[in-house]
């Protein structure tokens, strides 16, 4: 028989091993530490490279600029890829409170939203794409089409970017 001291020991070794227990499955499914920081870096290095490359055309609309067949569809076929990393940088864990991060939170709090945004934007890139290869020239279905796509960055910017 257990004594009523060895009795105590034997709950408290149970407590422990079931609270430690419960540590180490919280643990394991826990957020690796910084990958709030990590997703918004990853964020920003996609968006800084969705610039350079949409910047050249769209000072097509602005300045009228040289049109150039092979310099837009490089620069749109890699939006059409960089757009479609863009839902991966938005993960729930990058909700946290990340101060460098410039996403409002409505990104999480209106994801389907954002969602429905994003899947626009990807959409409009392909058309884009599509139009420039039938096109390649500065046409107004080219302008009309890169319209949109500046279109659907500027209303992403409005909802869902801290100014």
């Amino acid at each position: 028989m257990f004594s009523n001291k060895n009795r105590s020991r034997a709950v408290l070794a149970v407590l422990a091993l079931s609270l430690g227990g419960g540590l180490v499955a919280q643990a394991q499914n826990a957020p690796a530490p910084g990958a709030a920081r990590q997703a918004a870096e990853e964020r920003r290095a996609a968006f800084k490279l969705v610039g350079a490359n949409f910047r050249p055309l769209g000072a097509l609309l602005k300045e009228g600029g040289q049109y150039d067949a092979a310099d837009a569809k490089k620069r749109i076929a890699r939006l059409v890829f960089l757009s479609g990393l863009l839902p991966e940088v938005f993960p729930d864990i990058s909700n946290l409170g990340e101060p460098d991060s410039k996403a409002k939170p409505e990104v999480w709090t209106n994801r389907s939203d954002f969602d429905q945004a994003l899947k626009k934007f990807q959409t409009d890139l392909v058309t884009l794409q599509e139009v420039n290869d039938k096109e390649q020239a500065l046409s107004e279905p080219f302008k009309t089409a890169l319209t949109t796509v500046a279109q659907d960055c500027k209303a992403c910017h409005d909802n869902f970017k801290l100014k």
